[in-house]
């Protein structure tokens, strides 16, 4: 009987369960508020909602006694009464009764409650903050202000196409990449490339006559002792004919030859999309990100982004994404340059992790999650790929950023399925994303993506680091 006992909640003990999330120092055990005087006649009433709706003259004399500040109708009407038609995502999970004349039943108080938190957390970063500067607007500033933060969904699906790209081979794809740039460069004005004056040069000195490509990269070859630094970038350029027989220079001329002729024809494709992605920069939804270290790498990346993006909801919205499979710049420089400029303009950025960190994709990320834009880091699902999963979603402490303009705490959403990661991106573009509000019963605040588990935002429970964060953050230098 005591065990059955214990499993009973009474409706008082509910009510102040779910107020002491959101008013911690008001509602947890041993607070001046619930020895106050008035408490028991507080706390009466908000158990009478039920009966006898709590209006907004209630509810501020409720805030008044736990020593917050009042609202305004707009705020109480926006939040407590209706259902936004209009917000950046979804609110209505999961939704209790509303009773547009009052709050009355927990749920709708918990309800209301998380989908401020939540706002808060998400677009200032600080409860209190947030707190200030919405309690006494009125409901259409309230809903001028959330409407402002919304994608332009039904703007995007009317738009036109593009022109279209250049088609590039998916097995041809792997020769826009610099390394295959610099072994197939012209040497002066001949048609020789560098990586056939160098495969000649070692089949030279291996001696010639019947040999096997791949012994001339042996680790005592010529070209491991002679040409160290460029081993990497001739293995790349030879991957598809490594694994050859020659007889003769010209049976090595002919192999390096026909790779010659597809690159020529995949970089001047590659460079012509290139002036293609930067006349829709202006338009740009969805920056893709990735390394890709050889031949593989290119194919899979290839046949990733077109099962991602040719999902009927993305293909509605007319998506303008940028593919890095399909673009080439002439020099790193410029390369870098181009990178930059569609991470400033897109409105969203999706990571492909593989199997390993490098610099130049996590500077990406992290200038995105700087602006404050949504970043997806999609993880391979492989061993490495899910040990990488839990290090972007749960250990490194840089997976959660600070987004410049105004200090709020923004983090990655993170999977290892290419669906989810393609229903994210309609879910942001559609302003369908799901949250929940995650909370310990302190002061210390997570926003969760509801698909992933990730944590996009937070709100810090150590009254240092926030104190100090905020007093600071927007005088610092």
């Amino acid at each position: 009987m005591d065990d059955l006992n214990a499993l009973i909640v009474t409706p008082e003990a509910k009510m102040l369960t779910v107020l002491g999330r959101y008013f911690p120092r008001a509602f947890e055990d041993g607070s001046k508020f619930l020895h106050a005087p008035y408490a028991r006649q507080a706390i009466d009433r908000v158990l009478d909602m039920g009966n006898h709706p709590i209006h907004l003259t209630h509810f501020n004399q409720l805030l008044h006694l736990c020593h917050e500040a009042g609202v305004s109708e707009g705020f109480f009407k926006y939040y407590f009464l209706t259902v936004p038609a209009a917000h950046p995502y979804l609110t209505s999970e999961p939704l209790p009764a509303i009773n547009p004349d009052g709050i009355a039943s927990v749920e709708q108080f918990d309800w209301a409650l998380r989908r401020f938190y939540i706002d808060a957390v998400f677009y200032w970063g600080n409860i209190r903050q947030a707190y200030r500067e919405l309690r006494s607007h009125s409901y259409e500033e309230i809903v001028e202000f959330f409407s402002s933060h919304r994608f332009p969904t039904e703007k995007m699906s009317k738009r036109g196409p593009v022109l279209p790209f250049s088609k590039i081979a998916v097995d041809d794809r792997y020769l826009i990449a610099e390394m295959a740039c610099k072994a197939y460069a012209p040497i002066g004005s001949e048609e020789t490339t560098h990586i056939e004056t160098v495969l000649l040069e070692a089949y030279k000195k291996a001696g010639a006559g019947r040999i096997k490509i791949s012994q001339l990269f042996e680790k005592d070859g010529v070209i491991a002792k002679e040409r160290p630094a460029e081993q990497m970038m001739l293995k790349f350029g030879a991957d598809e004919f490594m694994d050859e027989l020659v007889e003769n220079e010209d049976q090595l001329r002919a192999h390096v030859s026909k790779i010659a002729k597809r690159f020529s024809r995949a970089r001047k494709a590659a460079a012509n999309n290139t002036s293609l992605y930067l006349s829709i920069v202006n338009e740009l939804d969805v920056y893709v990100a990735t390394s890709m270290r050889d031949r593989a790498d290119f194919r899979n990346m290839a046949r990733e982004v077109e099962h991602i993006f040719k999902r009927p909801g993305l293909s509605q919205l007319n998506i303008r994404y940028f593919d890095p499979t399909m673009s080439a710049a002439d020099g790193h420089e410029d390369k870098g340059l181009i990178e930059c400029l569609m991470v400033k303009c897109a409105r969203a950025v999706l990571y492909f992790a593989g199997e390993s960190d490098t610099f130049g994709k996590d500077a990406e990320i992290a200038m995105a999650m700087s602006l404050g834009k949504p970043v997806i880091i999609y993880c391979p699902d492989t061993e490495r790929g899910r040990q990488r999963e839990q290090i972007f979603r749960d250990v490194h402490p840089l997976s959660r950023l600070i987004e410049f303009a105004t200090g709020v705490a923004t983090g990655a959403i993170v999977t290892r399925n290419p669906d989810v990661a393609a229903q994210l991106l309609e879910r942001i573009f559609m302003n369908k994303m799901e949250y929940d509000l995650d909370h310990k019963g302190d002061s210390y605040f997570r926003v969760r993506e509801r698909l992933t588990n990730s944590v996009v935002r937070l709100q810090t429970s150590s009254a240092i680091i926030r104190e100090t964060f905020w007093n600071y953050y927007n005088h610092a230098p």
